[in-house]
């Protein structure tokens, strides 16, 4: 059964252009309603854009290559403050889930998402920072089978939002 859920996610400080364009093209396919990108994250190109153009262009290229037009249509914002989002999304009803290794965290498969999830993800290599996970309601982690110890940050996001989306 699809959860009508409203998602949120944010991605603080991944530094892939190309694993932007994948998010937002996961997000679009997965019925996110909005995707904060924040810190250094990469942002597709925007009215009242500030970057030098040519950075601009660049970066929105190659986000375009993976999201495949995704970013024209997902809502996204970026904002430099991940904790002033968490809280705006906080005092907004929203439970803010960190997608993330940590010793108290919860398998992803005992995770129960509420009606308003935020699905915050990581730096690619280090995940997230301790204090940002820390400022989260709760961390929750996929559990691994293999040898290595984690997932892509955007295959990871997708299996979270995937079970949220389909969870009971």
């Amino acid at each position: 059964m699809v959860s009508m859920i409203e998602l949120i996610v944010i991605a603080h400080n991944l530094r892939s252009s190309h694993n932007i364009g994948s998010l937002l093209r996961t997000a679009e396919g997965l019925g996110v309603s909005k995707v904060y990108l924040t810190g250094y994250t990469p942002y597709p190109i925007h009215d009242g854009d500030e970057r030098l153009p040519h950075i601009a262009q660049k970066v929105n290229a190659q986000i375009a290559k993976t999201g495949l037009g995704s970013e024209t249509l997902v809502n996204w914002i970026h904002a430099d403050d991940v904790f002033a989002v968490i809280e705006t999304l906080r005092l907004a009803g929203y439970q803010v889930v960190a997608l993330e290794q940590a010793d108290d965290s919860v398998p992803l498969p005992e995770f129960k998402p509420t009606d308003k999830t935020v699905i915050l993800v990581g730096r690619e290599v280090e995940g997230i920072e301790p204090e940002i996970v820390a400022a989260s309601d709760m961390a929750v982690e996929i559990p691994m089978f293999g040898k290595k110890e984690s997932f892509n940050v955007v295959q990871a996001a997708a299996m979270a939002l995937y079970h949220c989306r389909f969870s009971e």
